[in-house]
């Protein structure tokens, strides 16, 4: 990660902690123009407008902790589940980990929302930084966690995020989402499948 986005992150979540736990006007009024320059070093730095940057960055309240980033790993045949996104990219079914969702019925959630299927988990494959695997670099911390999970039911219903599913072998994978499933992340998923002795990767 570049020094310039580790220095607006930082920027960011402190000011933000300042404003959650300060009452006084003045420190009020610095804190929110620390916020205010953190959102303008990654306009500057990025292709992001800073009407985004600050719906992305700085709309949060309270103590500044990762975000959760739920994505099942589901097997048939050796060849893993992929969803197609409306934008033509294709990456594991999963995404935010809702209020009231613990990590496992998050999954859960996510899995049938995407693809329609019904699923049990099985174990956790790796928990990782996003920011240490995937592009582009975001300005907030999200913790990725990679569940393995076994089919018992159901059947794909197209819905507003993915137009397809579809089972592919590693030396067939699509397009991928970077941003969400790249091929590092998917190649792991292969290798903890087929490794009885696999031990979670943490970062």
């Amino acid at each position: 990660m570049e020094k310039w986005i580790k220095w607006a992150m930082e920027i960011q979540s402190l000011a933000q902690v300042g404003l959650a736990y300060t009452n006084n006007a003045y420190d009020i009024e610095r804190y929110e123009r620390l916020r205010e320059i953190s959102a303008e070093m990654i306009e500057e730095k990025s292709n992001i407008s800073l009407d985004k940057v600050n719906d992305l960055f700085c709309s949060e309240t309270g103590y500044q902790t990762p975000k959760i980033d739920t994505r099942a790993v589901i097997f048939k045949n050796n060849k893993i589940l992929l969803t197609h996104e409306n934008n033509g990219t294709w990456s594991l079914p999963g995404g935010w980990c809702d209020v009231l969702e613990s990590v496992k019925s998050n999954t859960i959630k996510e899995v049938k929302e995407e693809t329609g299927l019904d699923v049990e988990t099985i174990k956790i494959i790796a928990v990782q930084d996003r920011n240490k695997h995937n592009k582009p670099i975001y300005a907030y911390g999200i913790c990725k966690i990679f569940v393995l999970c076994n089919v018992i039911g159901g059947e794909f219903i197209k819905n507003i995020e993915t137009t397809e599913i579809k089972y592919f072998s590693i030396d067939e994978l699509p397009l991928l989402a970077e941003e969400k499933s790249n091929k590092e992340q998917v190649e792991m998923c292969f290798k903890a499948y087929n490794d009885k002795n696999w031990q979670v990767q943490f970062d």
